[in-house]
């Protein structure tokens, strides 16, 4: 028979002991609605979402694997894929069951969450929620992609000529005097750099965005008075340098509106990271431009 708990007695990655009458709590929905709005998300970024109310990081480690005995979270098999997995935090996804339990409490959304490959999908998540629970702590307002498009019912996709452009996410941040819009990009170093057939490669995405900034295509698109910046992640501090080196010669003026920070831990041998508040708090790089930070309206 197989072992359903380690020599301890603890719920393993592969099973864990089926709970009845789980109920939800608010903290519960406040992570099922971060999973909704963002990706899937490590135990880590799960409890600094809900620091504010509850600070006991075991309780909250607990009450996550009761949620996943509940059936109301599961455990994507992609993160065994990693070095060292079982000694990595958790990373969580909504199951069915939780999507129903947020539409039976009229709490669903139809949120702009990733899909691609998994690992870059998961980068894009941590980016998102970063700033997110990094804006709140701040008293700033984060605005999800599907609110802001919800107004034209407009599509994120922006056709340009034959092709489209599609950013790997899509917010806004409501300084509460001023708002600002930004496109994200994230860069496991997986792409071409100077294809310009290639549809994510470093020229046809700089490209793409030149002319997206330069004509204000996103205005009409997606109804926006404030300008559109473009955040872009990479997991690769060359990789950076070599694009922030293609922005200066070809992105003209739309060069003050890209802007780049690198993250660790996704390059190789990714893992789940601790809260990237540097995306939020630290300075973006902009080319031939001086750097500047989204925690500032």
């Amino acid at each position: 028979m197989k072992r359903e708990t380690d020599s301890l007695g603890r719920a393993t990655f592969a099973h864990i002991a089926t709970r009845t009458g789980v109920r939800l709590t608010s903290r519960d929905l406040r992570w099922l609605k971060h999973i909704e709005r963002h990706g899937p998300q490590s135990s880590s970024y799960l409890y600094e979402s809900s620091k504010d109310t509850h600070r006991c990081r075991d309780t909250a480690l607990r009450q996550m694997q009761k949620l996943r005995a509940g059936g109301y979270l599961m455990l994507p098999a992609q993160q065994r894929n990693t070095a060292h997995a079982d000694f990595n935090a958790y990373i969580y996804d909504l199951t069915q069951k939780g999507r129903d339990a947020l539409a039976d409490l009229n709490l669903s959304e139809p949120t702009i969450r990733p899909h691609g490959h998994w690992v870059h999908d998961f980068m894009t998540a941590c980016a998102t929620a970063s700033i997110d629970v990094a804006a709140r702590h701040s008293g700033i307002e984060y605005i999800p992609g599907h609110k802001i498009l919800a107004p034209q019912a407009a599509s994120l996709a922006i056709p340009i000529g034959k092709r489209k452009l599609i950013p790997d996410q899509f917010f806004a941040l409501n300084y509460g005097s001023s708002f600002r819009v930004f496109a994200l990009e994230v860069d496991r170093g997986s792409e071409p750099k100077t294809s310009n057939a290639a549809r994510k490669s470093y020229a046809s995405s700089i490209q793409l965005y030149h002319t997206l900034i330069e004509r204000q295509l996103y205005r009409s698109q997606y109804g926006l008075k404030a300008n559109l910046l473009v955040l872009w992640v990479f997991s690769s501090k060359a990789n950076e340098e070599r694009f922030l080196e293609m922005v200066a010669n070809h992105a003209g003026s739309a060069a003050a509106n890209i802007m780049t920070q690198s993250v660790e831990g996704f390059q190789d041998s990714w893992r789940a990271p601790e809260l990237w508040s540097h995306l939020f708090e630290g300075k973006w790089r902009r080319a031939k431009h001086t750097p500047v930070q989204i925690s500032k309206g």
